[in-house]
Protein backbone atom coordinates (compact mmCIF):
# COMPACT_ATOMS: atom_id res chain seq x y z
CA UNK A 1 0.00 0.00 0.00
CA UNK A 2 1.24 3.20 -0.95
CA UNK A 3 1.65 5.79 2.06
CA UNK A 4 -0.13 9.47 2.03
CA UNK A 5 3.49 10.98 1.37
CA UNK A 6 3.34 8.99 -1.94
CA UNK A 7 0.23 9.93 -2.61
CA UNK A 8 1.37 14.07 -2.16
CA UNK A 9 4.25 13.46 -4.39
CA UNK A 10 2.37 12.06 -7.17
CA UNK A 11 -0.05 14.98 -7.00
CA UNK A 12 2.83 17.36 -7.09
CA UNK A 13 4.41 15.87 -9.88
CA UNK A 14 0.98 16.08 -12.45
CA UNK A 15 0.18 19.84 -11.34
CA UNK A 16 3.90 21.05 -10.98
CA UNK A 17 6.34 18.82 -13.54
CA UNK A 18 10.01 19.96 -13.92
CA UNK A 19 11.20 21.76 -16.85
CA UNK A 20 13.85 20.24 -19.14
CA UNK A 21 15.52 22.54 -22.19
CA UNK A 22 15.00 20.78 -25.45
CA UNK A 23 18.47 21.54 -26.50
CA UNK A 24 20.56 20.29 -23.39
CA UNK A 25 23.40 18.22 -24.36
CA UNK A 26 23.70 16.67 -20.91
CA UNK A 27 23.10 12.91 -21.27
CA UNK A 28 20.39 13.03 -18.11
CA UNK A 29 17.76 15.20 -17.40
CA UNK A 30 15.63 15.83 -14.08
CA UNK A 31 12.75 15.78 -15.70
CA UNK A 32 13.82 12.09 -16.71
CA UNK A 33 14.34 11.21 -13.37
CA UNK A 34 10.74 12.43 -12.21
CA UNK A 35 8.82 10.93 -14.20
CA UNK A 36 10.57 7.59 -13.71
CA UNK A 37 9.41 8.52 -10.31
CA UNK A 38 6.08 9.09 -11.47
CA UNK A 39 6.12 5.60 -12.95
CA UNK A 40 7.23 3.65 -9.91
CA UNK A 41 4.24 5.19 -8.16
CA UNK A 42 1.86 4.50 -10.64
CA UNK A 43 3.25 0.93 -10.57
CA UNK A 44 2.81 0.22 -7.00
CA UNK A 45 -0.43 2.20 -6.85
CA UNK A 46 -1.78 -0.83 -9.19
CA UNK A 47 -4.78 -0.82 -11.55
CA UNK A 48 -8.15 -0.92 -10.29
CA UNK A 49 -8.05 -4.66 -9.54
CA UNK A 50 -5.11 -4.28 -7.47
CA UNK A 51 -2.74 -6.43 -10.02
CA UNK A 52 0.78 -4.90 -10.98
CA UNK A 53 0.73 -3.01 -13.94
CA UNK A 54 3.45 -3.26 -16.53
CA UNK A 55 4.63 0.30 -18.61
CA UNK A 56 5.04 -1.14 -22.37
CA UNK A 57 7.24 1.07 -23.69
CA UNK A 58 11.07 1.10 -25.53
CA UNK A 59 13.71 2.68 -23.56
CA UNK A 60 14.64 6.43 -23.78
CA UNK A 61 16.35 6.95 -27.30
CA UNK A 62 15.66 3.12 -28.70
CA UNK A 63 12.41 2.63 -31.34
CA UNK A 64 11.05 -0.29 -32.88
CA UNK A 65 10.62 -1.06 -36.24
CA UNK A 66 7.31 -2.60 -38.51
CA UNK A 67 7.35 -4.40 -41.20
CA UNK A 68 6.97 -1.67 -43.58
CA UNK A 69 10.02 0.46 -42.12
CA UNK A 70 12.36 -2.87 -42.41
CA UNK A 71 11.59 -3.17 -46.15
CA UNK A 72 13.15 0.21 -46.37
CA UNK A 73 16.07 -0.38 -44.15
CA UNK A 74 16.74 -2.98 -46.11
CA UNK A 75 16.70 -1.73 -49.23
CA UNK A 76 18.72 1.47 -47.54
CA UNK A 77 21.27 -1.21 -46.45
CA UNK A 78 21.33 -3.05 -50.05
CA UNK A 79 22.19 -0.08 -51.86
CA UNK A 80 25.24 0.64 -49.17
CA UNK A 81 26.44 -2.62 -49.44
CA UNK A 82 26.37 -2.81 -52.91
CA UNK A 83 28.53 0.08 -53.28
CA UNK A 84 30.79 -0.81 -50.63
CA UNK A 85 31.45 -4.33 -52.27
CA UNK A 86 31.56 -2.46 -56.07
CA UNK A 87 34.20 -0.71 -54.12
CA UNK A 88 36.29 -3.75 -53.42
CA UNK A 89 35.50 -3.82 -49.44
CA UNK A 90 35.40 -7.25 -47.56
CA UNK A 91 33.63 -7.17 -44.18
CA UNK A 92 34.33 -7.83 -40.44
CA UNK A 93 32.70 -7.77 -37.22
CA UNK A 94 33.76 -6.97 -33.73
CA UNK A 95 31.69 -7.20 -30.27
CA UNK A 96 29.38 -4.85 -28.93
CA UNK A 97 31.22 -4.21 -25.72
CA UNK A 98 34.70 -3.64 -25.67
CA UNK A 99 37.41 -2.68 -22.64
CA UNK A 100 36.17 0.12 -21.30
CA UNK A 101 40.17 1.13 -21.30
CA UNK A 102 40.01 0.49 -25.39
CA UNK A 103 37.65 3.20 -25.38
CA UNK A 104 38.98 6.21 -23.03
CA UNK A 105 40.13 9.19 -24.31
CA UNK A 106 39.16 8.60 -28.00
CA UNK A 107 36.46 11.22 -28.57
CA UNK A 108 37.25 14.50 -27.06
CA UNK A 109 34.39 16.15 -25.31
CA UNK A 110 31.87 13.45 -26.19
CA UNK A 111 33.80 10.48 -23.58
CA UNK A 112 31.16 11.39 -21.17
CA UNK A 113 28.24 9.76 -23.62
CA UNK A 114 29.90 6.24 -23.34
CA UNK A 115 27.22 3.85 -21.66
CA UNK A 116 29.52 1.84 -19.57
CA UNK A 117 28.04 -1.70 -18.12
CA UNK A 118 27.70 -2.57 -14.31
CA UNK A 119 31.17 -3.83 -13.08
CA UNK A 120 30.42 -8.10 -12.81
CA UNK A 121 33.74 -8.55 -10.78
CA UNK A 122 35.42 -9.05 -14.03
CA UNK A 123 36.58 -6.67 -16.91
CA UNK A 124 35.74 -3.30 -16.95
CA UNK A 125 33.13 -3.02 -19.81
CA UNK A 126 31.62 -0.19 -22.21
CA UNK A 127 29.83 -0.36 -24.81
CA UNK A 128 31.08 0.76 -28.28
CA UNK A 129 30.22 4.29 -29.27
CA UNK A 130 31.47 4.07 -32.75
CA UNK A 131 33.46 1.60 -35.30
CA UNK A 132 36.41 3.15 -35.81
CA UNK A 133 37.53 2.62 -32.53
CA UNK A 134 37.52 -1.05 -32.52
CA UNK A 135 38.42 -1.22 -35.92
CA UNK A 136 41.62 0.04 -34.88
CA UNK A 137 42.17 -2.17 -31.96
CA UNK A 138 40.92 -4.88 -34.63
CA UNK A 139 44.53 -4.01 -36.66
CA UNK A 140 46.39 -3.50 -34.11
CA UNK A 141 45.74 -6.95 -32.08
CA UNK A 142 45.80 -8.95 -35.80
CA UNK A 143 48.90 -6.84 -36.94
CA UNK A 144 46.73 -6.34 -39.96
CA UNK A 145 48.52 -3.57 -42.20
CA UNK A 146 46.15 -3.62 -45.20
CA UNK A 147 42.64 -3.85 -45.65
CA UNK A 148 39.87 -2.28 -47.15
CA UNK A 149 36.89 -2.97 -44.73
CA UNK A 150 33.70 -2.44 -44.23
CA UNK A 151 31.12 -3.00 -41.35
CA UNK A 152 27.31 -2.15 -40.24
CA UNK A 153 26.44 -2.75 -36.89
CA UNK A 154 24.52 -0.85 -34.24
CA UNK A 155 26.42 1.67 -31.73
CA UNK A 156 25.49 2.82 -28.43
CA UNK A 157 25.69 6.38 -26.96
CA UNK A 158 24.27 8.26 -23.81
CA UNK A 159 23.14 11.49 -26.16
CA UNK A 160 20.11 13.60 -25.74
CA UNK A 161 17.56 11.79 -28.27
CA UNK A 162 16.42 13.49 -30.80
CA UNK A 163 14.12 10.24 -32.50
CA UNK A 164 11.78 13.11 -34.95
CA UNK A 165 15.89 13.92 -36.41
CA UNK A 166 17.26 10.60 -36.49
CA UNK A 167 19.21 11.05 -33.59
CA UNK A 168 19.03 7.65 -31.06
CA UNK A 169 21.04 6.01 -28.27
CA UNK A 170 20.99 2.98 -30.14
CA UNK A 171 21.94 3.12 -33.49
CA UNK A 172 23.43 1.60 -36.53
CA UNK A 173 26.71 3.24 -38.30
CA UNK A 174 27.65 1.96 -42.03
CA UNK A 175 31.70 2.18 -41.64
CA UNK A 176 33.90 1.97 -45.15
CA UNK A 177 37.76 2.14 -44.35
CA UNK A 178 40.93 2.14 -46.11
CA UNK A 179 44.05 0.90 -44.11
CA UNK A 180 47.62 0.76 -45.20
CA UNK A 181 50.47 3.18 -46.71
CA UNK A 182 49.13 4.51 -49.72
CA UNK A 183 49.85 7.81 -51.87
CA UNK A 184 48.45 10.65 -50.35
CA UNK A 185 44.67 11.37 -51.04
CA UNK A 186 43.99 8.76 -53.20
CA UNK A 187 42.12 6.37 -51.04
CA UNK A 188 40.48 9.31 -49.48
CA UNK A 189 39.38 10.86 -52.57
CA UNK A 190 37.80 7.12 -53.06
CA UNK A 191 35.48 7.76 -50.24
CA UNK A 192 33.93 10.89 -50.98
CA UNK A 193 33.50 9.38 -54.36
CA UNK A 194 31.69 6.58 -52.49
CA UNK A 195 29.73 9.20 -50.40
CA UNK A 196 28.58 10.84 -53.29
CA UNK A 197 27.56 7.66 -55.29
CA UNK A 198 25.73 6.26 -52.12
CA UNK A 199 23.43 9.56 -51.94
CA UNK A 200 22.70 9.50 -55.35
CA UNK A 201 21.79 6.48 -55.95
CA UNK A 202 18.87 6.89 -52.62
CA UNK A 203 18.11 10.05 -53.89
CA UNK A 204 17.48 11.94 -51.08
CA UNK A 205 17.83 15.12 -52.70
CA UNK A 206 20.20 17.93 -52.82
CA UNK A 207 23.57 17.51 -50.86
CA UNK A 208 26.68 19.04 -50.18
CA UNK A 209 30.17 17.56 -48.73
CA UNK A 210 32.42 19.70 -47.08
CA UNK A 211 35.88 19.12 -46.80
CA UNK A 212 38.52 20.52 -44.15
CA UNK A 213 42.04 19.25 -42.62
CA UNK A 214 42.69 18.98 -39.18
CA UNK A 215 46.28 19.80 -39.98
CA UNK A 216 44.77 23.34 -41.21
CA UNK A 217 42.79 23.86 -38.66
CA UNK A 218 45.69 23.56 -35.93
CA UNK A 219 47.58 25.75 -38.22
CA UNK A 220 44.83 28.58 -38.18
CA UNK A 221 44.65 28.67 -34.32
CA UNK A 222 48.78 28.75 -33.92
CA UNK A 223 48.39 31.84 -36.71
CA UNK A 224 45.44 33.37 -34.71
CA UNK A 225 47.08 32.90 -31.24
CA UNK A 226 45.37 29.84 -29.69
CA UNK A 227 47.58 28.40 -27.14
CA UNK A 228 48.47 25.07 -27.91
CA UNK A 229 46.54 23.28 -24.68
CA UNK A 230 43.90 24.89 -25.59
CA UNK A 231 43.44 23.21 -29.65
CA UNK A 232 41.68 20.53 -29.13
CA UNK A 233 38.62 22.11 -27.38
CA UNK A 234 38.43 25.29 -29.25
CA UNK A 235 38.33 22.79 -32.20
CA UNK A 236 35.36 21.23 -30.38
CA UNK A 237 33.59 25.06 -30.27
CA UNK A 238 34.36 25.39 -33.63
CA UNK A 239 32.58 21.92 -34.66
CA UNK A 240 29.41 23.86 -33.43
CA UNK A 241 29.00 26.28 -36.07
CA UNK A 242 26.40 23.95 -38.03
CA UNK A 243 24.19 23.99 -34.94
CA UNK A 244 25.03 27.96 -33.60
CA UNK A 245 25.46 31.40 -34.91
CA UNK A 246 28.98 32.73 -35.32
CA UNK A 247 28.07 35.07 -32.16
CA UNK A 248 27.12 32.24 -29.71
CA UNK A 249 30.23 30.04 -31.04
CA UNK A 250 32.71 33.12 -30.35
CA UNK A 251 30.72 34.05 -27.28
CA UNK A 252 32.36 30.13 -25.74
CA UNK A 253 35.27 30.56 -27.02
CA UNK A 254 35.98 33.90 -25.03
CA UNK A 255 33.36 33.48 -21.98
CA UNK A 256 33.88 29.72 -21.18
CA UNK A 257 36.78 28.38 -23.21
CA UNK A 258 39.03 31.46 -22.02
CA UNK A 259 40.08 32.70 -25.31
CA UNK A 260 40.95 36.30 -26.22
CA UNK A 261 38.40 38.18 -28.60
CA UNK A 262 41.19 39.29 -31.10
CA UNK A 263 42.13 35.60 -31.49
CA UNK A 264 38.24 34.71 -31.80
CA UNK A 265 37.62 37.56 -34.05
CA UNK A 266 40.62 36.07 -36.46
CA UNK A 267 39.49 32.76 -36.32
CA UNK A 268 36.00 33.81 -37.41
CA UNK A 269 37.46 35.41 -40.65
CA UNK A 270 38.97 32.35 -41.26
CA UNK A 271 35.83 29.67 -40.91
CA UNK A 272 33.51 32.05 -43.02
CA UNK A 273 35.33 31.21 -45.98
CA UNK A 274 34.12 28.15 -48.40
CA UNK A 275 35.48 27.32 -51.78
CA UNK A 276 37.28 24.71 -54.30
CA UNK A 277 41.15 24.38 -55.00
CA UNK A 278 41.36 27.94 -55.61
CA UNK A 279 40.55 29.10 -52.06
CA UNK A 280 43.44 26.36 -51.04
CA UNK A 281 45.90 28.20 -53.61
CA UNK A 282 45.05 31.51 -52.19
CA UNK A 283 45.69 30.30 -48.44
CA UNK A 284 48.70 29.09 -50.17
CA UNK A 285 49.79 32.85 -50.51
CA UNK A 286 48.74 34.06 -47.18
CA UNK A 287 50.71 35.98 -45.12
CA UNK A 288 49.38 34.09 -41.69
CA UNK A 289 48.38 30.44 -42.67
CA UNK A 290 51.31 30.45 -45.08
CA UNK A 291 53.66 30.65 -41.55
CA UNK A 292 52.26 27.49 -40.49
CA UNK A 293 53.81 24.14 -42.27
CA UNK A 294 51.26 22.30 -40.67
CA UNK A 295 48.71 24.37 -42.08
CA UNK A 296 50.49 24.53 -45.88
CA UNK A 297 50.93 20.41 -45.93
CA UNK A 298 47.14 20.42 -45.69
CA UNK A 299 46.64 22.83 -47.96
CA UNK A 300 48.70 21.24 -50.48
CA UNK A 301 46.55 17.95 -49.81
CA UNK A 302 43.62 19.43 -50.85
CA UNK A 303 44.96 20.87 -53.92
CA UNK A 304 45.70 17.21 -54.50
CA UNK A 305 42.30 15.78 -53.82
CA UNK A 306 40.04 18.16 -55.49
CA UNK A 307 42.27 17.01 -58.56
CA UNK A 308 41.09 13.31 -57.69
CA UNK A 309 37.80 14.52 -57.27
CA UNK A 310 37.65 16.13 -60.57
CA UNK A 311 38.95 13.00 -62.45
CA UNK A 312 36.36 10.74 -59.92
CA UNK A 313 33.12 13.57 -61.47
CA UNK A 314 32.47 14.65 -57.72
CA UNK A 315 33.51 18.39 -57.90
CA UNK A 316 30.08 19.71 -58.25
CA UNK A 317 28.84 18.78 -54.52
CA UNK A 318 32.34 19.26 -52.95
CA UNK A 319 33.58 22.47 -51.35
CA UNK A 320 36.84 23.29 -49.04
CA UNK A 321 34.63 24.76 -45.64
CA UNK A 322 37.10 25.97 -43.03
CA UNK A 323 34.51 26.19 -40.98
CA UNK A 324 34.33 21.98 -40.36
CA UNK A 325 35.80 20.85 -37.85
CA UNK A 326 34.73 17.35 -35.96
CA UNK A 327 35.46 17.11 -32.58
CA UNK A 328 36.90 13.69 -32.41
CA UNK A 329 40.16 13.25 -31.35
CA UNK A 330 41.55 10.66 -33.38
CA UNK A 331 41.53 12.73 -36.89
CA UNK A 332 44.98 14.05 -38.04
CA UNK A 333 44.61 14.89 -41.53
CA UNK A 334 41.47 15.67 -44.06
CA UNK A 335 38.25 15.47 -42.81
CA UNK A 336 34.84 15.37 -44.45
CA UNK A 337 31.11 15.66 -43.80
CA UNK A 338 27.74 15.29 -46.03
CA UNK A 339 24.87 17.46 -45.47
CA UNK A 340 21.40 17.68 -46.93
CA UNK A 341 20.40 20.96 -47.98
CA UNK A 342 16.61 21.72 -48.31
CA UNK A 343 17.40 24.78 -51.14
CA UNK A 344 19.18 22.87 -52.62
CA UNK A 345 23.04 23.14 -53.87
CA UNK A 346 24.77 25.63 -56.65
CA UNK A 347 28.01 24.86 -57.91
CA UNK A 348 30.65 26.74 -56.80
CA UNK A 349 30.60 30.46 -57.83
CA UNK A 350 33.98 32.29 -58.49
CA UNK A 351 33.13 34.53 -55.74
CA UNK A 352 32.70 31.52 -53.51
CA UNK A 353 36.17 30.53 -54.88
CA UNK A 354 38.01 33.62 -53.93
CA UNK A 355 37.02 32.66 -50.52
CA UNK A 356 33.95 35.10 -49.87
CA UNK A 357 30.94 33.86 -48.24
CA UNK A 358 29.33 30.92 -49.43
CA UNK A 359 25.66 31.29 -50.61
CA UNK A 360 23.29 29.94 -47.31
CA UNK A 361 21.67 27.14 -47.92
CA UNK A 362 19.36 25.46 -44.93
CA UNK A 363 20.79 22.68 -44.40
CA UNK A 364 18.66 19.52 -42.80
CA UNK A 365 21.22 17.41 -40.87
CA UNK A 366 24.91 15.03 -41.74
CA UNK A 367 24.14 12.10 -43.03
CA UNK A 368 27.89 10.85 -43.35
CA UNK A 369 31.28 11.70 -42.02
CA UNK A 370 34.63 10.73 -41.94
CA UNK A 371 38.48 11.60 -42.24
CA UNK A 372 41.53 10.92 -41.83
CA UNK A 373 43.02 9.16 -38.34
CA UNK A 374 47.02 8.00 -39.02
CA UNK A 375 47.66 7.56 -35.48
CA UNK A 376 44.85 5.84 -33.73
CA UNK A 377 46.15 2.15 -34.41
CA UNK A 378 49.59 2.60 -33.04
CA UNK A 379 47.56 4.14 -29.97
CA UNK A 380 46.75 -0.01 -29.76
CA UNK A 381 49.91 -1.15 -30.90
CA UNK A 382 52.24 -2.24 -28.01
CA UNK A 383 55.28 -0.81 -30.17
CA UNK A 384 53.66 1.91 -31.62
CA UNK A 385 53.24 0.69 -35.06
CA UNK A 386 51.50 3.21 -36.97
CA UNK A 387 48.78 1.84 -40.27
CA UNK A 388 48.00 4.75 -41.98
CA UNK A 389 43.26 5.17 -42.35
CA UNK A 390 40.84 7.18 -43.68
CA UNK A 391 36.92 6.61 -43.78
CA UNK A 392 33.27 7.60 -44.00
CA UNK A 393 30.58 6.73 -41.81
CA UNK A 394 26.98 7.35 -43.41
CA UNK A 395 24.52 8.27 -41.25
CA UNK A 396 22.16 5.26 -41.89
CA UNK A 397 19.14 6.40 -38.94
CA UNK A 398 18.80 10.33 -40.64
CA UNK A 399 18.85 8.69 -44.28
CA UNK A 400 16.21 6.40 -42.60
CA UNK A 401 13.96 8.79 -41.26
CA UNK A 402 13.81 10.38 -44.37
CA UNK A 403 13.44 7.82 -46.54
CA UNK A 404 10.13 6.74 -44.45
CA UNK A 405 9.12 10.52 -44.46
CA UNK A 406 9.14 9.98 -48.44
CA UNK A 407 7.21 6.87 -48.65
CA UNK A 408 4.76 8.36 -46.06
CA UNK A 409 4.36 11.09 -48.71
CA UNK A 410 4.30 8.72 -51.69
CA UNK A 411 0.91 7.07 -52.62
CA UNK A 412 3.49 4.30 -53.55
CA UNK A 413 2.86 0.86 -51.81
CA UNK A 414 5.86 -0.39 -49.59
CA UNK A 415 5.60 -4.47 -50.24
CA UNK A 416 7.53 -6.51 -47.09
CA UNK A 417 7.32 -9.52 -48.19
CA UNK A 418 9.29 -11.07 -51.17
CA UNK A 419 6.48 -13.75 -52.41
CA UNK A 420 6.14 -14.08 -55.85
CA UNK A 421 3.06 -15.97 -55.90
CA UNK A 422 0.23 -17.50 -54.13
CA UNK A 423 -0.48 -20.82 -54.35
CA UNK A 424 -4.79 -20.78 -53.89
CA UNK A 425 -7.72 -23.38 -54.18
CA UNK A 426 -11.11 -22.15 -56.08
CA UNK A 427 -13.01 -25.23 -54.07
CA UNK A 428 -12.70 -27.11 -51.05
CA UNK A 429 -10.69 -29.94 -49.77
CA UNK A 430 -7.89 -29.59 -51.74
CA UNK A 431 -5.35 -28.78 -49.24
CA UNK A 432 -3.39 -31.81 -49.78
CA UNK A 433 -2.68 -30.46 -53.54
CA UNK A 434 -1.70 -27.16 -52.32
CA UNK A 435 0.75 -28.09 -50.02
CA UNK A 436 2.07 -29.94 -52.81
CA UNK A 437 2.18 -27.64 -55.16
CA UNK A 438 3.94 -24.77 -52.66
CA UNK A 439 6.26 -27.38 -51.53
CA UNK A 440 6.91 -27.98 -55.70
CA UNK A 441 7.48 -24.01 -56.08
CA UNK A 442 10.03 -24.11 -52.30
CA UNK A 443 11.96 -26.54 -53.71
CA UNK A 444 12.85 -25.04 -56.90
CA UNK A 445 13.69 -21.70 -55.03
CA UNK A 446 10.67 -19.84 -55.68
CA UNK A 447 9.26 -17.78 -53.21
CA UNK A 448 5.93 -18.66 -52.61
CA UNK A 449 2.73 -18.82 -49.82
CA UNK A 450 -0.39 -20.59 -48.86
CA UNK A 451 -3.17 -19.87 -46.76
CA UNK A 452 -3.41 -21.57 -43.53
CA UNK A 453 -6.58 -22.97 -43.49
CA UNK A 454 -8.06 -26.15 -44.69
CA UNK A 455 -10.89 -24.88 -47.05
CA UNK A 456 -10.43 -21.09 -47.47
CA UNK A 457 -12.36 -18.72 -49.86
CA UNK A 458 -11.22 -17.61 -52.85
CA UNK A 459 -12.05 -14.12 -52.53
CA UNK A 460 -9.85 -14.32 -49.09
CA UNK A 461 -7.04 -15.60 -50.89
CA UNK A 462 -7.10 -12.91 -53.96
CA UNK A 463 -7.74 -9.83 -51.42
CA UNK A 464 -4.29 -11.18 -49.29
CA UNK A 465 -2.60 -11.36 -52.30
CA UNK A 466 -3.84 -7.96 -53.35
CA UNK A 467 -2.78 -6.34 -50.05
CA UNK A 468 0.55 -7.76 -49.68
CA UNK A 469 1.67 -6.80 -53.26
CA UNK A 470 2.08 -11.02 -54.21
CA UNK A 471 2.08 -10.19 -58.03
CA UNK A 472 0.58 -13.86 -59.08
CA UNK A 473 -1.79 -16.20 -57.71
CA UNK A 474 -1.76 -20.39 -59.30
CA UNK A 475 -5.45 -21.46 -58.65
CA UNK A 476 -6.10 -25.19 -58.47
CA UNK A 477 -9.31 -26.16 -58.94
CA UNK A 478 -10.63 -30.42 -59.83
CA UNK A 479 -10.27 -29.57 -63.21
CA UNK A 480 -7.14 -28.38 -63.58
CA UNK A 481 -6.14 -31.59 -60.92
CA UNK A 482 -7.89 -33.62 -63.66
CA UNK A 483 -6.09 -32.13 -66.65
CA UNK A 484 -2.51 -32.10 -64.35
CA UNK A 485 -2.50 -27.94 -64.61
CA UNK A 486 -2.93 -25.08 -63.00
CA UNK A 487 -4.67 -21.49 -63.31
CA UNK A 488 -2.01 -18.89 -63.36
CA UNK A 489 -3.87 -15.00 -62.08
CA UNK A 490 -1.81 -12.12 -62.52
CA UNK A 491 -2.92 -10.25 -59.72
CA UNK A 492 -3.19 -6.46 -60.88
CA UNK A 493 -4.86 -7.07 -64.10
CA UNK A 494 -6.59 -9.86 -62.77
CA UNK A 495 -6.00 -11.56 -66.13
CA UNK A 496 -5.71 -15.34 -66.43
CA UNK A 497 -4.01 -18.35 -68.33
CA UNK A 498 -6.30 -21.27 -68.38
CA UNK A 499 -3.97 -24.12 -68.73
CA UNK A 500 -0.53 -23.81 -67.52
CA UNK A 501 1.86 -26.47 -66.25
CA UNK A 502 3.63 -26.21 -62.37
CA UNK A 503 7.04 -26.86 -64.03
CA UNK A 504 6.14 -23.49 -66.19
CA UNK A 505 5.46 -21.60 -63.22
CA UNK A 506 8.77 -22.77 -61.43
CA UNK A 507 10.75 -21.75 -65.00
CA UNK A 508 9.01 -18.51 -65.30
CA UNK A 509 9.70 -17.15 -61.70
CA UNK A 510 13.00 -18.83 -61.64
CA UNK A 511 14.34 -17.14 -64.76
CA UNK A 512 12.98 -13.34 -64.06
CA UNK A 513 12.51 -11.10 -60.84
CA UNK A 514 10.83 -8.60 -63.18
CA UNK A 515 6.90 -8.11 -63.30
CA UNK A 516 4.97 -11.05 -65.33
CA UNK A 517 2.03 -10.51 -67.55
CA UNK A 518 0.30 -11.86 -70.46
CA UNK A 519 0.27 -11.27 -73.84
CA UNK A 520 -3.32 -11.29 -76.62
CA UNK A 521 -2.61 -15.05 -76.81
CA UNK A 522 -3.02 -15.57 -72.97
CA UNK A 523 1.02 -16.34 -72.81
CA UNK A 524 3.02 -15.30 -69.93
CA UNK A 525 5.68 -12.80 -71.36
CA UNK A 526 8.17 -10.70 -69.14
CA UNK A 527 6.12 -7.33 -68.65
CA UNK A 528 8.69 -4.07 -69.96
Amino acid sequence: CVGLAALIDLVHLMFYPPRCDDDDDDASCPIDEEVAKLLELKAQLGGDDGKHQFVLKTAKGTRDYNPKQMAIREKVFNTIIGCFKRHGAETIDTPVFELKETLTGKYGEDSKLIYDLKDQGGELLSLRYDLTVPFARYLAMNKITNIKRYHIAKVYRRDNPAMTRGRYREFYQCDFDIAGQYDAMIPDAECLKIVHEILSELDLGDFRIKVNDRRILDGMFAVCGVPDEKFRTICSTVDKLDKMAWEDVKKEMVNEKGLSEEAADQIGEYVSMQGGRDLAERLLQDPKMSQSKQACAGLSDIKLLFSYLELFQVTDKVVFDLSLARGLDYYTGIIYEAVLTQAGVAPVSNETQQGAPAEESVSVGSVAGGGRYDGLVGMFDPKGRKVPCVGVSIGIERIFSIMEQKAEASAEKVRTTEVQVMVASAQKNLLEERLKLVTELWNAGIKAEVMYKKNPKLLSQLQHCEESGIPLVAILGEQELKDGVVKLRVVATREEVRSIHSAHIMFVLSHTDTQICLDSNETLKVCM
